[in-house]
């Protein structure tokens, strides 16, 4: 995922927080990975995602509702990779599901020099 913040509307919309851990075995991890998130670009109702990983990853998911959402956990390959996950890349992860009802920018402007 290129480093961007992804270009959600004006709230509400929801937000997907996937939190995980990983385990030892990252074969096919990375191609999983960017597999999900082109099908997720291409399911109604994705509004963008942004992710970070150190050692806890992070991945938030904009959807325009809960019914998106849902479609996008029902998706055949997508419910693939989550049995994939368990069962190879994941010690832990968890699920959260948040309706954002705010959102504040922060932009430095070119050539500001702070």
């Amino acid at each position: 995922m290129k480093e961007s913040f992804a270009g959600t509307p004006e709230p509400p919309y929801y937000a997907v927080i996937f939190s995980s851990l990983r385990g030892e075995g990252g074969e096919g991890y990375a191609d999983m990975a960017r597999r999900m998130l082109e099908l997720a670009q291409r399911q109604e109702g994705y509004l963008g995602a942004e992710s970070a990983r150190v050692e806890l990853g992070i991945t938030v998911s904009y959807w325009k509702d809960r019914e998106s959402i849902r479609r996008w956990k029902e998706q055949a390959e997508h419910r693939e990779a989550q049995r994939l996950g368990k069962e190879r890349w994941y010690t832990a992860f968890r699920i959260r599901i948040a309706r954002v009802e705010e959102e504040r920018i922060f932009e430095r402007e070119v050539g500001d020099g702070n």
